[in-house]
């Protein structure tokens, strides 16, 4: 059994930074892609980034330039550093990991979640 526990959520002004935190416990592998998806009150859920084993990475329009995603292998973890943060980044916030290694942007193709973080950014 996968499970993913993300820590670093919080509250801060706009302008600020927050970096998430997912560890990863259980059957995976280090070659697994794994991401972030947000879901805002009254929104769908979307994606945010992923990132592939060997370190490619990719980024919704949205937050490309002020976050950055990666992975420390030896330790399970992926981070997520969010910087320039604005209003509209508020939202649950949700570690994945999906079982191939080729990145997706669809939350569909994602075999596991976690809990959640709330990220509230205030004006």
């Amino acid at each position: 059994q996968v499970q993913l526990l993300e820590s670093g959520g919080g509250l801060v002004q706009a302008g600020g930074s927050l970096r998430l935190s997912c560890t990863v416990s259980g059957r995976t592998s280090s070659s697994s892609a794994m991401g972030w998806f947000r879901q805002a009150p009254g929104k769908e859920r979307e994606f945010v980034a992923v990132i592939i084993g060997i370190g490619g990475s990719s980024y919704a329009d949205s937050v490309k330039g002020r976050f950055t995603i990666s992975r420390d292998n030896a330790e399970n973890t992926m981070y997520l550093q969010m910087n320039s943060l604005k209003p509209e980044d508020t939202a649950v916030y949700y570690c994945v990991v999906r079982s191939r290694w080729y990145l997706s942007t669809s939350a569909k193709d994602y075999d596991y979640w976690g809990q959640g973080t709330q990220v509230t950014v205030s004006s």
